[in-house]
C-alpha cells in the first residue's frame, strides 16, 4: 500500500448520535490492492474512493463494524416479504463504476429527501467529487444499478475481496421506497456472496440509536467488531429480539 499521509480529525459533533462527541483517523493513499484493504477491513476501517477511515473517538465506541456470515444467515419473515415483493419489479446490472449526470441527480435527489426525513445534514456533490468518491478507487470495485421499467433507481458500489464483499455506499430514488431497495440491494449481496464462494457480507457501521443505520441489525446472526479485543463477535439472532 502507498500511503499519502495520515492525520485525525479532531474532537467534533458526531454524524450519527448528535449528543456524542467524534473523531476520525484518515489515512489517503495512492494505491492499495483489495487484499491490504479487506485486511484492515477486519480490523475494523472503511473507505471512500482512496481515503481510509476509522473512529477513535474520546469517549465512545458505539460505531461498530458489522458482518454477516452468509453460511449463517437467517432471514426473518419481513426480509422474506422484501425479497418477495421486490425482486420481480426490479432488475439488477452489475457493471464498472462510471460518474454521470443521471447517478448524480439520483444521489442529490436521496440527499435531498434524507435531510427532511432523517435530519441529515444538506449535501451537494460536483460530478468531479462523486467521481472522487465512487469511481477512483485504489482497486476494482463494482458498480450494482437497480432499475424499474428501465428507469434508474438506485446504485450502490461494492468491493469484491478475497473472503468478502463489502458494501460501500447505497443510494435510491425516493419514490421507490415501498420497494425497501436499501434492504434488498443488501439480500442481493448475501446472494452474490454466496454464489461466489464469499465467507462475509460487510455492512460498514452499526450505531445503536442511529435511525441511517440500525436497520443493519435486521441481518441476523451477525458479527460485531469488538474494539477492544480487535476480535468479531458472534451476535446470535435471539441476543438481538
Amino acid at each position: 500500500m502507498k500511503s499519502l499521509f495520515v492525520f485525525q480529525s479532531p474532537p467534533g459533533p458526531c454524524s450519527y448520535l448528535s449528543e456524542r462527541t467524534a473523531s476520525l483517523r484518515y489515512e489517503i493513499v495512492a494505491a492499495a490492492s483489495a487484499a491490504e484493504y479487506e485486511a484492515l477491513m477486519n480490523l475494523g476501517w472503511r473507505r471512500f474512493g482512496k481515503t481510509f477511515f476509522r473512529p477513535v473517538c474520546p469517549s465512545c465506541q458505539d460505531c461498530q463494524p458489522l458482518r454477516v456470515d452468509v453460511a449463517k444467515f437467517q432471514p426473518s419473515t419481513s426480509l422474506r416479504r422484501v425479497r418477495r415483493f421486490t425482486e420481480p419489479k426490479v432488475t439488477l446490472e452489475i457493471v464498472e463504476p462510471s460518474a454521470t449526470e443521471e447517478k448524480l441527480d439520483l444521489y442529490h435527489l436521496f440527499h435531498d429527501f434524507q435531510s427532511g426525513y432523517k435530519d441529515w445534514p444538506e449535501r451537494y456533490e460536483s460530478l468531479a467529487s462523486y467521481t472522487e468518491s465512487f469511481v477512483d478507487h485504489p482497486f476494482s470495485t463494482e458498480e450494482w444499478n437497480y432499475r424499474v421499467d428501465g428507469q434508474l433507481v438506485g446504485v450502490g458500489y461494492v468491493d469484491v475481496l478475497s473472503a468478502s464483499l463489502s458494501m460501500i455506499y447505497f443510494f435510491y430514488h425516493p419514490d421507490v421506497r415501498p420497494l425497501s431497495l436499501g434492504t434488498f440491494n443488501v439480500l442481493k449481496g448475501i446472494d452474490e456472496a454466496v454464489r461466489r464462494k464469499k465467507a462475509y457480507v460487510n455492512l460498514g457501521y452499526y450505531v445503536e440509536g442511529c435511525r441511517s443505520l440500525e436497520y443493519k441489525g435486521r441481518f441476523r446472526p451477525h458479527e460485531r467488531f469488538d474494539w477492544d479485543r480487535q476480535f468479531w463477535v458472534p451476535v446470535s439472532p435471539d441476543a438481538l429480539e
